[in-house]
């Protein structure tokens, strides 16, 4: 079984940063991608930014420039670091991992619990 933990949501003033982090646990044999994703009041939910363990991190249009994705594959953590923030990033950030586990030969989706970002104006 595999867990995720998200940290570091909260409320800002417009033109502020916030990081997130999201550590993965649990029988891990390998990840393949852990990924971003959010989700504002009537919206559906959308992609912010993902990294995959290989190939090129890829983001949404709104975020490019301001928004940045890492990751410590020693930690299986995945870092947002986001820069300017706008009141239209407000919503609930959810992590995103493809995870194979030791005792499966396939890969499964897990989501962390959410985290909320309030950017005030």
């Amino acid at each position: 079984q595999v867990r995720l933990v998200e940290s570091g949501g909260g409320l800002v003033q417009a033109g502020g940063s916030l990081r997130l982090s999201c550590a993965a646990s649990g029988t891990i044999f390998s990840i393949e991608s852990m990924g971003w994703y959010r989700q504002a009041p009537g919206k559906q939910r959308e992609l912010v930014a993902v990294i995959p363990s290989a190939g090129s991190t890829r983001y949404a249009d709104s975020v490019k420039g301001r928004f940045t994705i890492s990751r410590d594959t020693a930690k299986n953590t995945v870092y947002l670091q986001m820069n300017n923030l706008k009141p239209e990033d407000t919503a609930v950030y959810s992590c995103h991992c493809i995870v194979r586990e030791y005792s499966s030969s396939s890969w499964r989706n897990y989501w962390g619990q959410g985290t909320q970002v309030t950017v005030s104006s």
